[in-house]
């Protein structure tokens, strides 16, 4: 009886000890983008229209006439609010992604837009 009531206690404590764990880096995890994670998020939301390098060379960024991200001109005369706000609420042929990123994963996309200036 005692060896079985230490196994419970353990089982419970261990499993107390993971979940807690779970809890935590879930809600850490908008609040915490990594920068490859802000490159995952670029890659499956921005790059099919913006291509990888930000240059909008995709045969659908042609056809939706998307905007050149590693211009080094306009990205000296875009705001990092502007672009937070094009991505939030999106502009003209782009899409709004206010409902389905974080804002946390809005900022990351900001910082990695800035890295693609040419």
């Amino acid at each position: 009886m005692g060896y079985a009531l230490l196994l419970i206690v353990n089982a419970v404590t261990l499993g107390s000890a993971f979940a807690g764990r779970a809890m935590t880096e879930e809600r850490s995890g908008f609040g915490n983008v990594t920068a490859r994670s802000a490159a995952e998020l670029y890659a499956k939301n921005c790059a099919s229209c913006h291509g990888r390098d930000g240059r909008g060379k995709t045969l659908k960024g042609k056809l939706k006439h998307a905007r050149d991200l590693a211009n080094s001109e306009w990205q000296v005369n875009v705001s990092d609010e502007r672009l937070f706000n094009s991505i939030m609420n999106g502009k003209g042929k782009m899409p709004a992604y206010g409902k389905k990123l974080a804002e946390q994963e809005i900022d990351a996309l900001v910082a990695y837009v800035r890295g693609l200036k040419k």
